[in-house]
Protein backbone atom coordinates (compact mmCIF):
# COMPACT_ATOMS: atom_id res chain seq x y z
CA UNK A 1 0.00 0.00 0.00
CA UNK A 2 2.96 2.16 0.12
CA UNK A 3 2.62 3.56 -2.97
CA UNK A 4 -1.12 4.28 -2.82
CA UNK A 5 -0.29 6.16 0.23
CA UNK A 6 2.46 7.99 -1.81
CA UNK A 7 -0.08 9.32 -5.11
CA UNK A 8 -2.48 10.07 -1.85
CA UNK A 9 0.08 12.01 -0.53
CA UNK A 10 1.01 13.71 -3.70
CA UNK A 11 -2.78 14.05 -4.45
CA UNK A 12 -3.42 16.18 -1.42
CA UNK A 13 -0.81 18.40 -1.98
CA UNK A 14 -2.17 18.83 -5.32
CA UNK A 15 -5.63 20.07 -4.26
CA UNK A 16 -3.92 22.50 -1.74
CA UNK A 17 -1.47 23.84 -4.97
CA UNK A 18 -5.35 24.18 -6.72
CA UNK A 19 -6.90 25.99 -4.14
CA UNK A 20 -9.18 22.94 -3.13
CA UNK A 21 -10.43 23.10 0.62
CA UNK A 22 -11.80 20.34 2.71
CA UNK A 23 -12.71 19.26 6.28
CA UNK A 24 -9.72 17.64 8.66
CA UNK A 25 -13.34 15.36 9.36
CA UNK A 26 -12.45 12.90 6.27
CA UNK A 27 -10.50 10.40 5.76
CA UNK A 28 -9.46 9.29 2.29
CA UNK A 29 -9.14 5.64 3.21
CA UNK A 30 -7.70 2.65 0.45
CA UNK A 31 -9.22 -0.63 0.80
CA UNK A 32 -7.28 -2.88 3.11
CA UNK A 33 -5.83 -6.32 1.21
CA UNK A 34 -4.87 -4.37 -2.11
CA UNK A 35 -1.64 -5.26 -3.85
CA UNK A 36 1.39 -2.77 -3.75
CA UNK A 37 1.19 -2.48 -7.33
CA UNK A 38 2.33 0.91 -8.82
CA UNK A 39 0.42 0.81 -12.13
CA UNK A 40 -3.22 0.47 -10.63
CA UNK A 41 -4.97 2.35 -8.00
CA UNK A 42 -6.58 0.70 -5.54
CA UNK A 43 -10.39 1.45 -4.30
CA UNK A 44 -10.74 4.82 -2.49
CA UNK A 45 -13.58 5.51 0.17
CA UNK A 46 -14.63 8.33 2.09
CA UNK A 47 -14.49 7.99 6.07
CA UNK A 48 -15.96 10.06 8.76
CA UNK A 49 -12.97 10.79 11.41
CA UNK A 50 -14.98 12.57 13.65
CA UNK A 51 -18.83 12.94 13.50
CA UNK A 52 -19.92 15.40 11.06
CA UNK A 53 -23.43 17.14 11.14
CA UNK A 54 -26.03 17.98 8.66
CA UNK A 55 -25.37 21.40 7.01
CA UNK A 56 -21.70 21.01 7.40
CA UNK A 57 -20.02 22.39 4.22
CA UNK A 58 -16.82 19.39 4.05
CA UNK A 59 -15.67 20.40 0.98
CA UNK A 60 -15.13 24.14 -1.89
CA UNK A 61 -13.94 22.56 -4.86
CA UNK A 62 -12.84 25.59 -7.52
CA UNK A 63 -14.19 24.68 -10.59
CA UNK A 64 -11.01 25.47 -12.42
CA UNK A 65 -9.73 21.98 -10.78
CA UNK A 66 -12.07 20.39 -12.06
CA UNK A 67 -10.76 18.61 -15.90
CA UNK A 68 -13.47 19.55 -18.10
CA UNK A 69 -13.12 20.68 -22.34
CA UNK A 70 -13.25 24.12 -21.07
CA UNK A 71 -10.16 23.65 -18.78
CA UNK A 72 -8.48 20.76 -20.76
CA UNK A 73 -5.20 21.89 -22.72
CA UNK A 74 -6.74 20.45 -25.29
CA UNK A 75 -9.75 22.72 -25.03
CA UNK A 76 -8.15 24.64 -28.28
CA UNK A 77 -8.50 21.38 -30.34
CA UNK A 78 -11.22 20.17 -29.23
CA UNK A 79 -13.20 22.65 -29.95
CA UNK A 80 -11.09 23.01 -34.09
CA UNK A 81 -12.16 19.49 -34.15
CA UNK A 82 -15.94 20.02 -33.13
CA UNK A 83 -16.07 17.34 -30.24
CA UNK A 84 -19.03 17.67 -28.42
CA UNK A 85 -21.06 16.79 -24.95
CA UNK A 86 -18.87 13.77 -23.70
CA UNK A 87 -16.81 12.76 -26.86
CA UNK A 88 -14.97 16.16 -25.81
CA UNK A 89 -14.75 15.42 -21.98
CA UNK A 90 -12.95 11.78 -23.13
CA UNK A 91 -10.50 13.04 -25.92
CA UNK A 92 -9.53 15.51 -22.59
CA UNK A 93 -8.76 13.10 -20.39
CA UNK A 94 -7.31 10.81 -22.72
CA UNK A 95 -5.05 13.85 -23.50
CA UNK A 96 -4.23 14.59 -20.05
CA UNK A 97 -3.22 11.15 -19.33
CA UNK A 98 -1.14 11.06 -22.23
CA UNK A 99 0.83 14.41 -20.69
CA UNK A 100 1.66 12.44 -18.04
CA UNK A 101 3.54 14.68 -15.43
CA UNK A 102 2.95 17.73 -17.74
CA UNK A 103 -0.51 17.37 -17.56
CA UNK A 104 -2.46 19.84 -14.79
CA UNK A 105 -3.85 16.75 -13.50
CA UNK A 106 -1.27 14.51 -13.44
CA UNK A 107 -1.21 13.58 -9.42
CA UNK A 108 -5.22 13.43 -9.87
CA UNK A 109 -5.12 11.33 -12.76
CA UNK A 110 -2.40 9.19 -10.34
CA UNK A 111 -5.21 7.80 -7.97
CA UNK A 112 -7.64 7.15 -10.96
CA UNK A 113 -7.39 3.08 -12.11
CA UNK A 114 -6.62 2.93 -15.66
CA UNK A 115 -10.09 1.95 -16.42
CA UNK A 116 -13.73 1.21 -14.52
CA UNK A 117 -14.87 -2.40 -14.85
CA UNK A 118 -18.21 -1.89 -16.83
CA UNK A 119 -19.10 -4.23 -19.09
CA UNK A 120 -18.63 -1.83 -21.91
CA UNK A 121 -14.54 -3.08 -21.48
CA UNK A 122 -15.42 -6.70 -21.43
CA UNK A 123 -14.66 -8.93 -24.23
CA UNK A 124 -17.96 -10.28 -26.67
CA UNK A 125 -17.19 -13.53 -25.11
CA UNK A 126 -17.67 -12.49 -21.59
CA UNK A 127 -20.44 -10.17 -22.32
CA UNK A 128 -22.35 -13.43 -23.89
CA UNK A 129 -21.76 -15.86 -21.29
CA UNK A 130 -22.54 -13.11 -18.08
CA UNK A 131 -25.05 -11.17 -19.42
CA UNK A 132 -26.85 -13.44 -21.63
CA UNK A 133 -30.93 -13.21 -21.11
CA UNK A 134 -30.17 -9.48 -18.72
CA UNK A 135 -31.27 -6.44 -19.69
CA UNK A 136 -27.62 -5.79 -20.63
CA UNK A 137 -26.60 -8.09 -22.70
CA UNK A 138 -28.03 -6.64 -26.06
CA UNK A 139 -27.15 -3.39 -25.13
CA UNK A 140 -23.77 -3.43 -24.00
CA UNK A 141 -22.90 -5.02 -27.26
CA UNK A 142 -24.59 -1.71 -29.16
CA UNK A 143 -22.45 0.16 -27.05
CA UNK A 144 -19.51 -1.14 -27.85
CA UNK A 145 -20.04 -0.95 -31.80
CA UNK A 146 -21.34 2.64 -31.25
CA UNK A 147 -18.33 3.83 -29.73
CA UNK A 148 -16.06 2.01 -31.44
CA UNK A 149 -18.07 3.93 -34.49
CA UNK A 150 -17.48 6.74 -32.69
CA UNK A 151 -13.91 6.32 -32.50
CA UNK A 152 -13.25 6.03 -36.08
CA UNK A 153 -15.65 9.05 -36.89
CA UNK A 154 -15.09 11.41 -34.84
CA UNK A 155 -11.61 10.72 -32.90
CA UNK A 156 -9.61 9.34 -35.35
CA UNK A 157 -9.81 12.32 -37.67
CA UNK A 158 -8.46 14.58 -34.66
CA UNK A 159 -5.02 12.47 -34.74
CA UNK A 160 -4.63 13.87 -38.45
CA UNK A 161 -4.97 17.47 -37.63
CA UNK A 162 -2.43 19.64 -37.82
CA UNK A 163 -2.85 21.30 -34.41
CA UNK A 164 -2.38 17.96 -33.22
CA UNK A 165 1.28 17.80 -31.22
CA UNK A 166 1.14 14.22 -29.63
CA UNK A 167 1.72 10.82 -30.83
CA UNK A 168 -0.85 9.38 -32.72
CA UNK A 169 0.07 6.00 -32.04
CA UNK A 170 -0.68 7.17 -28.10
CA UNK A 171 -4.07 7.73 -28.92
CA UNK A 172 -5.74 4.22 -29.24
CA UNK A 173 -8.97 2.53 -29.38
CA UNK A 174 -8.42 0.83 -26.10
CA UNK A 175 -7.44 3.76 -24.24
CA UNK A 176 -10.65 5.79 -26.00
CA UNK A 177 -12.83 2.75 -24.27
CA UNK A 178 -10.56 3.46 -21.01
CA UNK A 179 -11.74 7.13 -20.92
CA UNK A 180 -15.23 6.31 -21.72
CA UNK A 181 -15.52 4.07 -18.69
CA UNK A 182 -14.09 6.73 -16.50
CA UNK A 183 -16.24 9.59 -17.99
CA UNK A 184 -19.42 7.11 -17.38
CA UNK A 185 -18.50 6.47 -13.93
CA UNK A 186 -17.43 9.60 -12.40
CA UNK A 187 -17.86 12.67 -14.12
CA UNK A 188 -20.33 15.30 -12.64
CA UNK A 189 -22.43 18.45 -14.34
CA UNK A 190 -20.24 21.65 -13.36
CA UNK A 191 -22.64 24.08 -15.42
CA UNK A 192 -23.49 25.41 -17.94
CA UNK A 193 -20.58 26.79 -19.33
CA UNK A 194 -17.83 23.46 -18.42
CA UNK A 195 -20.55 20.86 -19.18
CA UNK A 196 -19.47 17.85 -17.70
CA UNK A 197 -16.46 16.91 -16.06
CA UNK A 198 -13.90 15.09 -13.54
CA UNK A 199 -14.39 16.58 -10.24
CA UNK A 200 -11.21 15.67 -8.10
CA UNK A 201 -12.54 14.76 -4.27
CA UNK A 202 -15.95 14.69 -5.10
CA UNK A 203 -15.50 11.20 -7.19
CA UNK A 204 -13.76 9.77 -4.08
CA UNK A 205 -17.76 9.25 -2.60
CA UNK A 206 -19.05 5.63 -3.27
CA UNK A 207 -22.78 4.82 -3.68
CA UNK A 208 -25.12 4.11 -1.50
CA UNK A 209 -28.95 3.52 -2.82
CA UNK A 210 -31.32 6.26 -1.79
CA UNK A 211 -29.11 6.51 1.35
CA UNK A 212 -26.41 9.58 0.56
CA UNK A 213 -25.08 11.56 3.15
CA UNK A 214 -24.01 14.53 1.02
CA UNK A 215 -24.86 16.61 -2.49
CA UNK A 216 -22.46 18.46 -4.27
CA UNK A 217 -23.76 21.95 -5.02
CA UNK A 218 -22.63 24.72 -6.85
CA UNK A 219 -22.09 27.74 -4.54
CA UNK A 220 -24.50 29.82 -5.52
CA UNK A 221 -27.51 27.62 -6.42
CA UNK A 222 -29.71 26.22 -3.92
CA UNK A 223 -31.60 24.47 -5.83
CA UNK A 224 -30.29 21.99 -7.36
CA UNK A 225 -27.87 19.52 -6.64
CA UNK A 226 -24.93 17.62 -8.60
CA UNK A 227 -25.04 14.13 -9.41
CA UNK A 228 -22.49 11.54 -10.55
CA UNK A 229 -23.63 10.99 -14.31
CA UNK A 230 -23.63 8.24 -16.81
CA UNK A 231 -22.39 8.69 -20.68
CA UNK A 232 -24.96 11.00 -22.39
CA UNK A 233 -25.36 9.03 -25.23
CA UNK A 234 -27.15 12.03 -27.06
CA UNK A 235 -23.99 12.71 -28.73
CA UNK A 236 -21.97 9.02 -28.48
CA UNK A 237 -24.96 6.66 -28.70
CA UNK A 238 -27.51 5.82 -26.45
CA UNK A 239 -27.11 4.58 -22.72
CA UNK A 240 -30.45 3.48 -22.19
CA UNK A 241 -30.53 -0.44 -20.52
CA UNK A 242 -34.31 0.20 -21.39
CA UNK A 243 -34.44 -1.31 -17.40
CA UNK A 244 -34.70 1.47 -15.09
CA UNK A 245 -36.75 4.67 -13.76
CA UNK A 246 -33.85 6.72 -13.58
CA UNK A 247 -34.13 9.72 -10.66
CA UNK A 248 -33.53 13.04 -12.04
CA UNK A 249 -31.18 15.97 -9.99
CA UNK A 250 -31.94 16.34 -6.66
CA UNK A 251 -32.76 19.71 -4.85
CA UNK A 252 -30.73 19.87 -2.24
CA UNK A 253 -31.84 20.83 1.26
CA UNK A 254 -32.27 23.85 2.63
CA UNK A 255 -29.56 26.89 2.09
CA UNK A 256 -26.36 26.31 0.56
CA UNK A 257 -23.95 28.07 3.45
CA UNK A 258 -20.14 28.79 2.15
CA UNK A 259 -17.32 26.27 3.64
CA UNK A 260 -15.47 28.96 6.38
CA UNK A 261 -11.71 29.00 6.67
CA UNK A 262 -11.52 27.36 10.47
CA UNK A 263 -9.99 24.22 12.19
CA UNK A 264 -12.01 21.94 10.14
CA UNK A 265 -10.77 23.27 6.59
CA UNK A 266 -7.59 22.08 4.77
CA UNK A 267 -6.04 23.79 1.16
CA UNK A 268 -4.69 27.01 -0.47
CA UNK A 269 -6.80 30.18 -0.18
CA UNK A 270 -9.11 30.25 -2.87
CA UNK A 271 -10.40 33.66 -2.57
CA UNK A 272 -8.00 34.91 -5.75
CA UNK A 273 -9.59 37.00 -8.48
CA UNK A 274 -7.99 34.52 -11.00
CA UNK A 275 -11.03 31.81 -10.34
CA UNK A 276 -13.74 34.25 -10.21
CA UNK A 277 -12.59 35.95 -13.91
CA UNK A 278 -12.39 31.94 -15.30
CA UNK A 279 -15.48 30.86 -14.00
CA UNK A 280 -16.91 31.18 -17.28
CA UNK A 281 -20.09 33.07 -16.37
CA UNK A 282 -20.24 36.41 -14.47
CA UNK A 283 -23.49 35.32 -12.48
CA UNK A 284 -22.28 32.10 -11.12
CA UNK A 285 -20.42 30.68 -8.46
CA UNK A 286 -16.51 29.26 -9.39
CA UNK A 287 -16.65 26.95 -6.55
CA UNK A 288 -18.80 23.43 -5.90
CA UNK A 289 -19.29 22.65 -2.19
CA UNK A 290 -19.69 19.36 -0.87
CA UNK A 291 -22.76 19.53 2.02
CA UNK A 292 -23.60 17.29 4.75
CA UNK A 293 -27.43 16.20 4.12
CA UNK A 294 -27.32 14.13 7.48
CA UNK A 295 -25.52 13.49 10.39
CA UNK A 296 -22.82 10.54 10.28
CA UNK A 297 -20.80 8.99 12.92
CA UNK A 298 -17.09 8.78 13.45
CA UNK A 299 -15.73 6.01 11.68
CA UNK A 300 -18.43 5.30 9.52
CA UNK A 301 -18.08 5.94 5.52
CA UNK A 302 -19.43 8.91 3.96
CA UNK A 303 -21.40 8.18 0.80
CA UNK A 304 -22.79 9.93 -2.18
CA UNK A 305 -25.79 8.47 -4.16
CA UNK A 306 -25.62 8.24 -8.38
CA UNK A 307 -29.36 8.39 -8.31
CA UNK A 308 -32.30 5.90 -7.61
CA UNK A 309 -31.03 3.31 -10.57
CA UNK A 310 -31.57 -0.70 -10.59
CA UNK A 311 -28.41 -2.97 -10.70
CA UNK A 312 -28.79 -3.12 -14.65
CA UNK A 313 -27.81 0.88 -14.32
CA UNK A 314 -25.10 0.51 -11.77
CA UNK A 315 -23.32 -2.72 -13.50
CA UNK A 316 -24.10 -0.97 -16.72
CA UNK A 317 -22.04 2.55 -15.86
CA UNK A 318 -20.44 1.74 -12.55
CA UNK A 319 -19.40 -2.04 -12.66
CA UNK A 320 -21.09 -2.83 -9.39
CA UNK A 321 -24.62 -3.99 -8.05
CA UNK A 322 -26.14 -3.92 -4.73
CA UNK A 323 -28.13 -6.52 -2.86
CA UNK A 324 -32.20 -6.34 -2.46
CA UNK A 325 -32.08 -2.93 -4.95
CA UNK A 326 -35.57 -1.06 -4.41
CA UNK A 327 -35.32 0.24 -7.87
CA UNK A 328 -34.78 -3.19 -9.67
CA UNK A 329 -37.02 -3.51 -12.55
CA UNK A 330 -37.26 -6.40 -15.26
CA UNK A 331 -38.47 -5.37 -18.71
CA UNK A 332 -40.58 -7.76 -20.65
CA UNK A 333 -40.20 -6.90 -24.86
CA UNK A 334 -43.15 -6.00 -26.74
CA UNK A 335 -41.45 -8.99 -29.04
CA UNK A 336 -42.01 -11.35 -26.53
CA UNK A 337 -46.05 -10.70 -25.95
CA UNK A 338 -46.79 -10.48 -29.69
CA UNK A 339 -44.93 -13.80 -29.84
CA UNK A 340 -47.16 -15.17 -26.96
CA UNK A 341 -50.36 -13.85 -28.76
CA UNK A 342 -49.17 -14.96 -32.42
CA UNK A 343 -49.59 -18.64 -29.96
CA UNK A 344 -53.31 -18.11 -29.19
CA UNK A 345 -54.33 -16.35 -32.50
CA UNK A 346 -53.06 -16.00 -35.65
CA UNK A 347 -50.50 -13.43 -36.97
CA UNK A 348 -53.14 -11.05 -38.44
CA UNK A 349 -55.44 -11.27 -35.37
CA UNK A 350 -52.94 -10.27 -32.96
CA UNK A 351 -51.38 -7.56 -35.40
CA UNK A 352 -55.10 -6.07 -35.20
CA UNK A 353 -55.48 -6.32 -31.30
CA UNK A 354 -52.24 -4.51 -31.04
CA UNK A 355 -53.55 -1.53 -33.37
CA UNK A 356 -56.30 -1.41 -31.59
CA UNK A 357 -54.64 -1.02 -28.61
CA UNK A 358 -52.06 1.72 -30.37
CA UNK A 359 -55.04 3.55 -32.03
CA UNK A 360 -56.50 4.08 -28.18
CA UNK A 361 -52.99 5.90 -27.48
CA UNK A 362 -51.19 3.29 -25.36
CA UNK A 363 -47.56 2.48 -26.00
CA UNK A 364 -44.85 0.75 -24.21
CA UNK A 365 -41.66 2.32 -23.14
CA UNK A 366 -39.64 2.98 -25.81
CA UNK A 367 -35.39 2.24 -25.78
CA UNK A 368 -32.98 2.76 -28.13
CA UNK A 369 -34.17 0.04 -30.37
CA UNK A 370 -37.00 -1.91 -28.86
CA UNK A 371 -40.05 -1.27 -26.96
CA UNK A 372 -41.19 -2.46 -23.67
CA UNK A 373 -42.98 -3.15 -20.64
CA UNK A 374 -41.48 -2.62 -17.18
CA UNK A 375 -42.17 -5.19 -14.29
CA UNK A 376 -41.49 -3.43 -10.31
CA UNK A 377 -39.51 -5.00 -7.93
CA UNK A 378 -42.48 -6.28 -6.39
CA UNK A 379 -43.32 -8.08 -9.64
CA UNK A 380 -46.16 -5.85 -10.58
CA UNK A 381 -46.57 -5.52 -14.42
CA UNK A 382 -47.22 -2.05 -15.58
CA UNK A 383 -50.44 -1.24 -16.73
CA UNK A 384 -50.20 -0.99 -20.04
CA UNK A 385 -48.99 -4.26 -20.30
CA UNK A 386 -52.30 -5.18 -18.62
CA UNK A 387 -54.31 -3.12 -21.17
CA UNK A 388 -52.86 -5.14 -24.07
CA UNK A 389 -53.22 -8.29 -22.56
CA UNK A 390 -56.77 -8.16 -21.99
CA UNK A 391 -57.82 -6.60 -25.26
CA UNK A 392 -56.02 -9.10 -27.04
CA UNK A 393 -57.96 -11.78 -24.84
CA UNK A 394 -61.14 -10.07 -25.19
CA UNK A 395 -63.84 -12.47 -27.08
CA UNK A 396 -64.85 -12.00 -30.85
CA UNK A 397 -67.72 -10.43 -30.28
CA UNK A 398 -66.53 -8.12 -27.79
CA UNK A 399 -63.22 -7.37 -29.56
CA UNK A 400 -65.62 -5.99 -32.35
CA UNK A 401 -67.51 -3.36 -30.57
CA UNK A 402 -64.41 -2.34 -29.08
CA UNK A 403 -63.04 -1.85 -32.55
CA UNK A 404 -66.27 -0.06 -33.91
CA UNK A 405 -65.94 2.01 -30.54
CA UNK A 406 -62.38 2.73 -31.35
CA UNK A 407 -62.84 3.32 -35.11
CA UNK A 408 -65.48 6.03 -34.77
CA UNK A 409 -63.51 7.87 -32.25
CA UNK A 410 -61.78 10.66 -33.15
CA UNK A 411 -58.36 10.31 -33.68
CA UNK A 412 -57.48 12.96 -31.01
CA UNK A 413 -59.60 11.43 -28.52
CA UNK A 414 -57.84 9.01 -26.91
CA UNK A 415 -60.69 6.71 -24.77
CA UNK A 416 -62.57 4.22 -26.29
CA UNK A 417 -66.24 3.38 -24.88
CA UNK A 418 -67.56 -0.15 -24.89
CA UNK A 419 -70.06 -2.51 -23.54
CA UNK A 420 -67.77 -5.33 -21.03
CA UNK A 421 -69.62 -7.41 -18.07
CA UNK A 422 -73.21 -5.13 -19.03
CA UNK A 423 -71.26 -2.04 -17.89
CA UNK A 424 -69.96 1.00 -19.66
CA UNK A 425 -66.07 0.96 -18.99
CA UNK A 426 -63.45 3.07 -20.56
CA UNK A 427 -60.13 2.84 -21.01
CA UNK A 428 -58.01 5.20 -21.55
CA UNK A 429 -54.35 5.92 -21.64
CA UNK A 430 -54.71 9.58 -20.63
CA UNK A 431 -56.49 11.65 -18.67
CA UNK A 432 -58.38 8.74 -16.34
CA UNK A 433 -57.03 5.37 -15.55
CA UNK A 434 -58.49 2.37 -16.08
CA UNK A 435 -60.45 0.59 -14.12
CA UNK A 436 -57.79 -1.88 -12.61
CA UNK A 437 -60.02 -4.54 -11.54
CA UNK A 438 -61.50 -5.08 -14.31
CA UNK A 439 -58.14 -5.97 -16.21
CA UNK A 440 -57.15 -8.06 -13.65
CA UNK A 441 -59.16 -11.62 -15.01
CA UNK A 442 -57.75 -14.97 -14.25
CA UNK A 443 -57.23 -14.97 -18.30
CA UNK A 444 -54.99 -12.06 -17.77
CA UNK A 445 -52.95 -13.84 -15.00
CA UNK A 446 -52.55 -16.72 -17.06
CA UNK A 447 -51.40 -14.83 -19.93
CA UNK A 448 -48.66 -12.92 -17.18
CA UNK A 449 -47.62 -16.47 -16.24
CA UNK A 450 -46.77 -17.03 -19.79
CA UNK A 451 -44.69 -14.26 -20.50
CA UNK A 452 -42.90 -14.69 -16.92
CA UNK A 453 -41.76 -18.18 -18.60
CA UNK A 454 -40.84 -17.08 -21.75
CA UNK A 455 -39.13 -14.21 -20.53
CA UNK A 456 -36.89 -16.45 -17.84
CA UNK A 457 -36.20 -18.80 -20.82
CA UNK A 458 -33.91 -16.29 -22.09
CA UNK A 459 -31.63 -17.12 -19.34
CA UNK A 460 -30.59 -20.47 -20.27
CA UNK A 461 -30.95 -23.78 -18.55
CA UNK A 462 -29.73 -22.78 -15.39
CA UNK A 463 -31.91 -22.27 -12.52
CA UNK A 464 -32.59 -19.09 -10.10
CA UNK A 465 -31.33 -21.38 -7.10
CA UNK A 466 -28.05 -22.51 -9.21
CA UNK A 467 -27.49 -19.04 -9.93
CA UNK A 468 -27.45 -18.28 -6.08
CA UNK A 469 -25.37 -21.12 -5.37
CA UNK A 470 -22.80 -19.97 -7.97
CA UNK A 471 -22.89 -16.06 -6.36
CA UNK A 472 -22.73 -17.89 -2.54
CA UNK A 473 -19.50 -19.40 -4.41
CA UNK A 474 -17.80 -16.71 -6.10
CA UNK A 475 -14.97 -14.32 -4.50
CA UNK A 476 -16.48 -10.71 -5.34
CA UNK A 477 -13.23 -9.13 -5.07
CA UNK A 478 -11.20 -11.62 -7.57
CA UNK A 479 -14.29 -12.33 -9.60
CA UNK A 480 -15.60 -9.50 -9.72
CA UNK A 481 -17.32 -9.75 -13.21
CA UNK A 482 -19.10 -13.14 -12.68
CA UNK A 483 -20.11 -11.67 -8.89
CA UNK A 484 -22.13 -8.44 -10.27
CA UNK A 485 -23.28 -10.67 -13.51
CA UNK A 486 -24.78 -13.10 -11.12
CA UNK A 487 -26.17 -10.48 -8.90
CA UNK A 488 -27.96 -8.78 -11.69
CA UNK A 489 -29.50 -12.12 -13.31
CA UNK A 490 -30.34 -12.93 -9.90
CA UNK A 491 -32.52 -9.80 -8.88
CA UNK A 492 -34.13 -10.27 -12.83
CA UNK A 493 -35.43 -13.63 -11.81
CA UNK A 494 -36.55 -12.47 -8.19
CA UNK A 495 -38.30 -10.22 -10.01
CA UNK A 496 -39.98 -12.46 -12.29
CA UNK A 497 -40.82 -15.27 -9.39
CA UNK A 498 -42.75 -12.19 -7.70
CA UNK A 499 -44.43 -11.61 -11.49
CA UNK A 500 -45.44 -15.47 -10.96
CA UNK A 501 -47.33 -14.72 -7.52
CA UNK A 502 -48.70 -12.01 -8.45
CA UNK A 503 -50.33 -13.55 -12.01
CA UNK A 504 -51.20 -16.77 -9.59
CA UNK A 505 -53.46 -14.35 -7.28
CA UNK A 506 -55.21 -12.89 -10.54
CA UNK A 507 -55.48 -17.15 -11.80
CA UNK A 508 -56.86 -18.13 -8.39
CA UNK A 509 -59.24 -15.33 -8.02
CA UNK A 510 -62.87 -16.03 -8.55
CA UNK A 511 -62.42 -19.80 -8.23
CA UNK A 512 -60.00 -19.82 -11.23
CA UNK A 513 -62.44 -19.21 -13.64
CA UNK A 514 -62.19 -17.54 -17.39
CA UNK A 515 -64.64 -15.28 -19.26
CA UNK A 516 -66.14 -16.84 -21.58
CA UNK A 517 -64.29 -17.20 -25.29
CA UNK A 518 -60.70 -16.52 -23.85
CA UNK A 519 -59.62 -20.34 -22.70
CA UNK A 520 -56.05 -21.00 -23.82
Amino acid sequence: MAAAARKMRAFKRWMKDQGVEWSDALLFATESGCADDSSQSPPISVEALSDLKEGDVVAKIPKQSCLTVATSAASELIEEAELGGNLGLCFALMYEKILGAESKWFEYLQILPPSEPIPLLWSLSEIDSLLAGTELHKTVKEDKALIFEDWKECIEPVLELASFELKPESFTVDEYFAAKSLVASRSFQVDEYHGYGMLPLADLFNHKTAAEDVHITTESDNDTGSEKEGTDHESDGDDDTGSEKEGTDRESDGDDEPVTHDSHSEGGDVSGSDLELSSGSGNESPFLEIIMIKDVKAGAEVFNTYGHLGNAALLHRYGFTEADNPFDILNIDLDIVVQWSSSLFSYRQSRRRLSIWRKMGYSGCVGQDSEYFEISCDGEPQDELLVLLYITLLPEDEFRALDLAVSSTEETNAAAKFQLLEKAVVLSAKGSDPSKKLLLTPSVGAALSSLADARESLYGPSSLEEDVKSCDGCCRATEAKLYHSLMLRISERRIIEKLRRYAATLVTANGGRKRKGTET
